[in-house]
């Protein structure tokens, strides 16, 4: 299913294009005839099935690509087969943005559920962004929240206990679910096994579900399946050491000047 607001609809149009023109336009304003462009970028959906590989370590893709619907998550395999998940994407997100510039995928790319993914090619974007500053803004501060959330994930694995990195995973889905309009952070899917989630956070399988339990025994969550409840945002986010700043959802559209010699070198 496909998720577009009235304003999605009005100005971006009810296609997959759209969905991405309006997320560039939420991390930069952009201009009518800069979207118009977007809209026109040849593209096709695909399809996914949980656990199928989208990109794999070493490959060379052609294309950019953003979830339409469903999630996927990124992974690195070390030598002895275990694997480390280093994001969660939700609709609307880049999956492989740093690929427009690097040649090889260094990390796998997977689908965490049934999926569908919008792909086109790098270098229609890329003209985009020279010929249009405000998209090679808009672009380039995508990667810059990406790489926000990067660090966030190792100060989570590496400095907090095990009650605290989940509770923090929970806020973040929930308020990143939110800001991109898919539902209130007080209910949400967790699309996640009890595995996946500790290979997400560096936790065994039991240890998350004991977790889990405890969240729940203190009200701060409810499950009901993949559904969580949230009791107590506020003690949730206190257990998480959460702050949201690091998801920058509530600079989006800020105006960003650019110094001249940076407008020469994008094209402008």
């Amino acid at each position: 299913m496909l998720h577009f607001t009235v304003r999605t609809m009005t100005r971006f149009g009810p296609t997959p294009m759209g969905l991405i023109a309006r997320r560039l336009d939420s991390r930069i304003p952009l201009e009518d005839d800069a979207v118009r462009e977007i809209l026109a970028i040849p593209h096709q959906l695909r399809a996914l099935k949980p656990a199928d590989y989208f990109i794999r370590e070493g490959e060379r893709p052609k294309n950019s690509t953003v979830v339409v619907d469903g999630y996927v998550y990124r992974h690195k395999l070390v030598q002895d087969g275990g694997r480390q998940i280093v994001a969660v994407h939700i609709p609307g997100d880049f999956i492989d943005l740093q690929n427009i510039l690097l040649d090889a995928a260094d990390h796998n790319i997977q689908a965490l559920t049934h999926a569908t993914v919008c792909q086109f090619p790098h270098a229609d974007m890329l003209e985009l962004a020279f010929r249009h500053p405000a998209i090679g803004k808009a672009l380039w501060r995508e990667s810059l929240v990406e790489a926000s959330l990067f660090r966030e994930w190792i100060a989570n694995i590496g400095r907090r206990d095990a009650r605290a990195r989940v509770a923090h995973l929970l806020c973040e889905l929930a308020v990143r679910r939110e800001a991109a309009e898919l539902g209130s952070r007080r209910s949400f899917e967790l699309p996640m096994t009890q595995e996946q989630i500790g290979d997400a956070l560096a936790l065994t399988a039991v240890h998350v579900n004991r977790t889990l339990r405890v969240l729940e025994a203190d009200g701060l969550i409810r499950r009901s399946k993949r559904a969580v409840i949230v009791g107590d945002w506020a003690a949730l986010r206190a257990a998480a050491d959460f702050n949201e700043n690091y998801l920058h959802v509530k600079e989006m559209a800020e105006p960003v000047e650019l110094a001249g010699d940076m407008r020469v070198a994008a094209g402008g």
